[in-house]
């Protein structure tokens, strides 16, 4: 690219993995509070191109081996963009940001991982201004339409924080323009696959009830995406024949998922996470995982620093939900989806979740159903197993009478087995022949204790 770039700037670097021992720094994360990125599109006279500044302590200013509040805003101008292309703008900034050596990015918007290797700081990369520039000439490079860039990198806490803020009223934004579209009124599907340096098999198909799983892109922002870069990582997907209309299930959606993920997967049910569910990345705002003791679901996001109900923390349950698999019972899934109708509308939507944590439910209060407000805990309530059945049959949870007959059947499967008559002689279980009754036989006993029994076929026949 330029030959004063202190290190390399090359898709090779995409996926690149920066540990703990080799970091220099790290920018956002789960140790810090405050962090986003924000794209806004603004009139040419209002951006200066090229431009880079940064507002607080720069790269090299920074204490080694800490953690700092980070905000990046991009701001861009040209004749061709407009309101509809800023989140589609600024989902690029996860795969330009890794194309840069020694510069890793996780997640997106509100929730941004960074870190600076000591390897490429050493090579140069003090300051932010190396990144600024960097992303500028991808950005004109990869999308054209952008006549005009510059980029503000803050990290002082004050000012981190103020552009957080706005950021999050920017974000509620752009979701809210989806709201009230329905998968019914559209004949055409988006698919994503910007996550694949990370999941190779993953195809993230975006319906207007369906947000993407990053929560970035909804389907107004696919389309856009589309229309200004067909050969993108965004294209349209036509929806073709709808084969179950409760699953969402469509003939086109499982076309491009099995040609986009090489033929790794086949087919997706978009509303329900058993069966054939779709698949996740590694940016998915939030979990939803099954508990098979409640049959019901838990929600959780990436502030819950603690074990879930489950006894597992995000950070465990993500490594099963991530990198393009189906893995029923378990998918990463965008915040803006558990406002849709279609949420998990297959497995019983609202009626089935049971748990949340309490930073999910802050910000996604407004979603859950009037009746079930007082019904579905959160870790203050239950946190544990034992703890949720108690408060779910408290509360009057629509699993409760579930609940209390599986506890019921569970009582019942834990008394000891009853012995096998002397009037059965000869009697066979599971092949293993028994001695049969008689003039003081008298029968056999067995008596499991202890022991969880999962028993796919009983025959009992006569010798």
């Amino acid at each position: 690219m330029s030959e004063s770039m202190p290190v390399e700037i090359s898709p090779v670097y995409e996926g690149e993995r920066i540990r703990k021992q080799d970091m220099y720094v790290e920018l956002g994360g789960p140790k810090v509070e405050h962090k986003c990125e924000l794209v806004l599109s603004r009139s040419m006279d209002e951006v200066e191109d090229g431009k880079v500044s940064i507002v607080g302590p720069d790269l090299n200013e920074l204490k080694e081996g800490d953690s700092y509040p980070y905000a990046v805003l991009i701001e861009v101008a040209g004749k061709m963009v407009e309101k509809d292309l800023e989140s589609v703008i600024e989902r690029r900034v996860h795969d330009f940001s890794n194309y840069i050596e020694g510069y890793m990015h996780l997640n997106q918007r509100y929730d941004i991982w960074c870190r600076i290797s000591k390897k490429a700081y050493n090579k140069g990369l003090n300051s932010f201004k190396w990144i600024g520039l960097a992303l500028a000439k991808l950005y004109k490079a990869e999308m054209p339409f952008i006549e005009k860039i510059q980029t503000t990198f803050y990290t002082d806490p004050e000012k981190v924080k103020e552009v957080y803020e706005q950021a999050l009223k920017v974000y509620e934004a752009r979701d809210a323009r989806a709201r009230g579209m329905r998968d019914e009124d559209v004949d055409t599907f988006y698919s994503c696959v910007l996550c694949q340096s990370f999941a190779p098999q993953h195809v993230c198909i975006i319906t207007p009830q369906r947000v993407s799983l990053c929560g970035a892109i909804n389907w107004f922002d696919a389309r856009a995406a589309a229309r200004v870069d067909p050969k993108g990582p965004i294209i349209p997907v036509e929806k073709g024949e709808c084969l179950d209309s409760i699953r969402g299930e469509y003939t086109g959606a499982n076309e491009i998922v099995e040609k986009r993920s090489l033929g790794a997967n086949k087919r997706f049910w978009l509303y329900s996470a058993f069966g054939f569910p779709h698949t996740s990345c590694g940016c998915f705002e939030t979990i939803l995982f099954y508990i098979p003791e409640v049959d019901g679901f838990g929600c959780v996001d990436r502030g819950f620093k603690t074990p879930t109900v489950n006894g597992l923390p995000f950070s465990s349950m993500a490594t099963q939900v991530g990198g393009g698999i189906q893995t029923e019972g378990f998918l990463g899934i965008g915040m803006e989806y558990y406002r849709s109708p279609k949420f998990m509308q297959a497995d019983g939507g609202w009626n089935r979740v049971v748990w949340i944590a309490s930073t999910l439910r802050a910000r996604i209060e407004d979603a859950i159903p009037a009746h079930l407000k007082d019904k579905i805990a959160t870790e203050k309530e239950a946190s544990d197993i034992e703890s949720l059945k108690k408060f779910l049959v408290e509360r009057g949870h629509p699993l409760a009478k579930k609940i209390e007959e599986m506890e019921a059947v569970k009582v019942e499967e834990e008394k000891p087995a009853e012995a096998v008559p002397a009037a059965m002689p000869g009697v066979t279980v599971q092949g293993l022949p028994l001695p049969a009754g008689g003039a003081g036989g008298g029968g056999m006993r067995i008596t499991l204790k202890g022991a969880k029994v999962k028993i796919g076929q009983l025959i009992i026949k006569k010798d």
